[in-house]
Order: structure tokens, then sequence, then C-alpha cells
């Protein structure tokens, strides 16, 4: 087993190499633009390690890592348009780097170079492959449905929200391990429990980024402490202070929320009093505890050493306890 800079560094290698020079160029440059970007490569990481931890070489899971990252980035490319969004990662997104046009047609093409690259493996992995890749590309395009449904609603549940980042987020989290199961061989039982473990993960991770967004540490956080409350996002927080809250914070909230003169500082500070006052931050935290642990609870499920399990746990430990 590698470490996960190890696994980071050989795929960038490889990412490296796919840069995809041919015409005409104002399709396949703002591809390779948006790919170079950085990030984490979380997704592509988690591929590759659970095909290790299933027993075979991590190498021969780097086409469906690599798709998973062009799916993820181009999910980046158009989630960038409908938000309107002027940066990415710092630098200026592909549709104002370029124009609304080429960003469309460059993320479309993204979406179907991630399919391809299924081509290199032997028919029975590529059609368990793709039959995975295109359950989750729906369900992440559903989920982002139903963010932007969640604008202009007042009435959004708990559940619907847990819902709703399950499929825009979590579920690309379960594939990523899904895929590297797949192409290991792996059982389907073991299959479903990996992928079952990603998207736990996943949730519980969403939920981190939401407590975060608001209690951060602006110095390494990446970007705007607050930017949720700002723009008037409907996260966890902000729905479980509407359950949990007395009339008093309930009425504050939705105040603060809907009145857009206020001093930015101001009104994020006073949400985040809001926050705490109502028991929602404190809640958040144990939602996050609590799906950290069903993802573990899986881990019993799988047929692998303890030593795998534990690295799998201490992988899911080191996610969760992030404070950046």
């Amino acid at each position: 087993m590698q470490n996960i800079e190890a696994y980071q560094k050989s795929f960038i290698q490889y990412l490296e190499d796919f840069a995809v020079n041919r015409e005409p160029k104002n399709l396949y440059e703002p591809i390779n633009y948006i790919l170079k970007l950085g990030g984490k490569r979380l997704r592509p990481v988690l591929t590759l390690m659970t095909c290790e931890i299933f027993g075979s070489d991590a190498i021969k899971a780097m086409d469906a890592s690599l798709s998973v990252e062009v799916f993820h980035n181009f999910s980046l490319v158009h989630d960038d348009i409908m938000d309107e969004a002027p940066l990415r990662r710092g630098k200026a997104t592909v549709h104002k780097k370029w124009d609304l046009n080429t960003g469309i047609l460059s993320g479309d093409a993204m979406l179907i170079l991630a399919y391809q690259l299924f081509e290199n493996y032997d028919s029975e992995t590529f059609r368990a492959l793709a039959k995975l890749f295109s359950k989750t590309a729906l369900e992440v395009c559903e989920g982002q449905q139903y963010d932007i449904d969640f604008e202009s609603r007042d009435d959004v549940a708990i559940d619907e929200y847990l819902t709703m980042i399950e499929y825009k987020t979590a579920v690309l989290v379960g594939a990523a391990m899904k895929m590297g199961a797949i192409v290991a061989k792996a059982s389907e039982k073991d299959q479903s429990a990996i992928y079952d473990f990603g998207r736990y993960l996943g949730i519980a991770f969403q939920l981190q980024d939401d407590y975060l967004d608001a209690f951060g540490n602006p110095e390494t956080f990446g970007k705007q402490v607050g930017g949720d409350i700002l723009e008037n996002k409907k996260t966890y927080l902000y729905l479980k202070t509407l359950e949990l809250g007395s009339s008093e914070i309930q009425s504050s909230l939705v105040s603060f929320i809907n009145d857009n003169s206020i001093e930015s500082d101001k009104k994020v500070e006073s949400v985040k009093l809001l926050f705490n006052k109502s028991g929602a931050s404190e809640a958040t935290k144990n939602a996050v505890k609590q799906y950290t642990d069903k993802a573990f609870k899986v881990l019993e499920q799988l047929h692998i050493s303890d030593e795998k399990k534990h690295v799998l746990k201490l992988f899911g430990e080191q996610l969760m306890t992030r404070r950046v």
C-alpha cells in the first residue's frame, strides 16, 4: 500500500500525459486548462487506493481514476456556468477565460472523454464501469437540480438536503471507490460495501464542509469563510437552526439571510451566533460523526485484512478531523 501523496504523484503524472493536444484548439485547450488547475485529486486517489486494497496493482486503475477526475471537472465547468462564477481555485473559470459556448461544449466533450476511458478495459470490466458511471452521472445531475430548486424554496427539509448532498457529492466518492474494486475484480458484495463506505464518507465530508464554511480557519480554508451565509445558501447549519432554534432565533435567521444590505462581516458573525445559540453547530458536528461511524461500520463487511481496514479507517479519520 502506498501513502496518499504517492498516489497523488503517480496520478498527476498520468494526468499530464493525458493532455489532449488536438484540433480544434478552442475545444481541447479549455479541457487541459481545467484539468491542470490543481486540487487534492481526492476521488482518483480513492480509486487507486481501493484497487490496491483489493489486491491489484494501482496502475491498472489509472484509466478509471482519470475518468472519475475528468467527469468531476466536467461537472465543475458546468456548475461554474450555472453559478456565473468568475473564479475556480483562484483562476478564471473556463466560461470567463474563453466564452459561454466554449464552456458548454468543452464540458460536453469532457463527459464523452470520461466515458471513453473505459474502453481500455476488458469487456466485462467495461460493462461494470460504464453501468456504474451512467448511474452516478445521472444522480449528480439530479443532485444539482435539487440544489437549484432549493434556492427558490423556503420549505426545504433536512432529509431533502441530505439527499441533495448525497447525489451531488457523495455518490461520486462511492463510485470512485467501487471503480477501484471493479478493476481489482473484487466480489460484488465487497464492491457494494466499499461503495457504501465512500458514500457515507462523502456525506460526512460535505457536512464537514458546511461547518467549515462558517467556522473554519480563514487562513487555511482555501475560500471565503462565511461564503454560504453571504450567498444565502440553505445549508445543514441553516436548516438545523430553523429546526432547533426558538421562534425568535428562527425569525432572526430568516431576517438576516434575506437582508442583503447588512455589512458582510456583521451578517456572517450574526448568523454564526444564531447557529451556535440554536445548537445547530453542535448538531452538524454530531451528524459528521454519525455518517463517519456509518462508514466505519461498513468496514466490518469487507473481506480484506485488518491492516487494510485500518488504512481505510485512518483515511476517514484524517478526512473528518480536517480544519481546512
